[in-house]
């Protein structure tokens, strides 16, 4: 219980700190996103029967603003600042979307430093959850239509995710055809939080986080009980082979296809990557070599648009099957 106490007290400190701050021209926030003007988002409409509401990672570091003051939160009206947003909601798109509708907000992210202790993170992470809730409400209202969605985020984005599964109301979440956490881990139970057992059901929660062998996993997600091998989908420890190119940073014709084997542990719920042999981008701050976070998404491209498809396809089929 003093641990807990202590532990509010912190997450007040850097609260007020941060506030007091602003007040004083250490610190500034950027202005809040008005999900109204379409240039707060990212649309691709395929005409699809299904959508993918998709919540960025963390691509925004601190920056000082012209007055001196520094910013820890991503600007979603500076070309600048959302020019890496825009890189990933394209690269992820591309990759994963198939035939699917995709849709993915700009909002205000916390910086990568904001993640360099628990108490920065607790403090900062409430603005863009506000955001991106915000901005889930009002594609529900005003640009789903009805439609099954599939609803993922990757790191940063995948925390904020995890609220929004935990505060959907039940019929919102019998729309819902899977939620993809992607590359952090999951400690909490919630009635939303299912976990999936295998490709093709609904419903569920998909998380994964790659490492080379447990020492290399990021402080604060050593263990989760929510975890499935995206290769063979599989929750036990059954090896798949993978065989793709290791990097998204070079063109694929330039680059010799690793062969990996992928396992998940059980003690820990970690996903184990052996074979890959690239010099790896290790994430400024908190990552670790060995830990494959900049890859989550790239290595299993292919197994997640099947497996997106085929969620998808049993969810209509389960909910607007045709009688015979």
């Amino acid at each position: 219980m003093m641990r807990k106490i202590i532990a509010g007290i912190l997450v007040l400190l850097v609260a007020w700190t941060s506030c007091q701050s602003h007040k004083n021209g250490v610190a500034s926030i950027p202005e809040e996103p008005d999900y109204q003007d379409s240039t707060q988002w990212y649309m691709t409409d395929r005409k699809a029967d299904a959508d993918i509401f998709y919540i960025t990672s963390t691509e925004t570091g601190d920056y000082a603003l012209p007055n001196g003051a520094t910013a820890h939160y991503a600007d979603t009206y500076s070309d600048s600042l959302r020019a890496p947003l825009y890189g990933e909601m394209v690269g992820v798109d591309t990759l994963v979307s198939g035939r699917l509708n995709f849709i993915s907000p700009y909002y205000r992210q916390c910086s990568l430093q904001s993640f360099e202790n628990d108490s920065l993170k607790a403090a900062r992470l409430p603005l863009p959850l506000e955001d991106v809730r915000r901005a889930f409400q009002y594609y529900l209202k005003h640009l789903n239509g009805g439609r099954p969605f599939i609803l993922a985020g990757y790191s940063q984005g995948a925390y904020i995710m995890l609220e929004l599964l935990k505060e959907m109301d039940d019929v919102t979440y019998k729309r819902m055809i899977a939620a993809y956490a992607i590359g952090i881990t999951i400690r909490e139970s919630h009635p939303h939080i299912v976990p999936a057992k295998g490709a093709d059901d609904t419903g569920v929660t998909i998380c994964y986080n790659s490492v080379r062998d447990t020492s290399c996993a990021m402080r604060g997600w050593e263990k989760s009980n929510v975890a499935i091998n995206p290769v063979n989908w599989h929750t036990d420890s059954t090896v798949a082979t993978l065989i793709t190119e290791p990097s998204p940073l070079q063109p694929v014709t330039d680059q010799k296809k690793d062969t990996m084997n992928v396992s998940l542990d059980l003690s820990t719920g970690l996903l184990i990557v052996k074979g890959f042999k690239a010099q790896d981008y290790v994430l400024p701050l908190i990552g670790k070599q060995g830990n494959y976070h900049s890859r989550e998404i790239w290595l299993y491209r292919e197994q997640l648009r099947e497996n997106m498809t085929l969620r998808t396809s049993q969810w209509l089929k389960r909910y607007f099957q045709q009688p015979s």
